[in-house]
């Protein structure tokens, strides 16, 4: 079928490219949601079923997906498109990509929310605000947040305007250039954490609730929420 003219999205480099799927997998996600998973479904019970699935069916599906890309070489719904209309399959499977443009939406909905919540702490912490806090008093900062529908409305509407304008700059002016800042502070965000971790205290009971194997603790509802993480970590079937 001839090519409908329209120019090809592309990343500048292969870094561009690791920076993002990267940051992708080690996100906000992983940071705010693993630790209390693992530790509520076994441990390291939990991590291995978790990294079994990511092989399994993990890893296969990525490959899939990054090989549509490579194919279609636009957004998902695009890609999808022209990948079906040069197969000459039926346009029914062009539906995949408004069903991934869809599931990407609805993760969008959350995470601008728990991006909200980490601006908010940003901008108390920037400010005083959470000086000499106690762990209790924090419990107490975070209903308040919950309870203000204008505190709460403006962080979140603030990380989806920031989303737009980086999104909307496209993948090379504006993914890839935004990952190659962020990236490096996220890695340094992770070195203080770990490194806070370590030196306040309770660093070992930590590792313990994390890593410990708790067989007993895996139910079926663990192993599933282990393939649901997977995705999650990977991204998968979401646009």
């Amino acid at each position: 079928m001839a090519s409908s003219g329209q120019p090809r999205i592309q990343w500048l480099g292969r870094w561009g490219f690791m920076l993002a799927a990267t940051g992708s997998a080690v996100g906000l996600g992983n940071i705010w949601k693993f630790p209390y998973i693992t530790g509520e479904y076994g441990g390291g019970a939990f991590v291995l079923v978790y990294l079994a699935c990511i092989l399994a069916v993990g890893v296969p599906v990525m490959m899939t997906e990054i090989a549509f890309g490579r194919r279609g070489r636009g957004s998902p719904i695009d890609a999808i498109r022209r990948v079906v209309n040069e197969s000459g399959r039926s346009s029914m499977w062009s539906l995949i990509g408004w069903m991934a443009m869809l599931c990407g939406f609805m993760v969008l909905s959350f995470y601008v929310v728990v991006a909200g919540w980490s601006f908010s702490y940003l901008w108390k912490m920037l400010t005083g605000g959470l000086a000499g806090t106690s762990v209790d008093e924090m419990a107490a900062v975070f209903g308040a947040n919950n309870a203000n529908p204008i505190t709460l409305g403006g962080w979140s509407t603030l990380v989806t305007l920031l989303t737009m304008i980086i999104v909307g700059k496209g993948v090379q002016e504006g993914i890839e250039k935004s990952v190659s800042w962020m990236m490096p502070g996220l890695v340094l965000m992770l070195v203080l954490l770990i490194g806070f971790g370590m030196f306040s205290g309770g660093f070992g009971d930590a590792v313990d609730f994390l890593f410990s194997f708790k067989a007993g603790s895996l139910s079926s509802e663990g192993m599933l929420a282990a393939l649901g993480h997977a995705f999650f970590t990977l991204s998968l079937a979401s646009g």
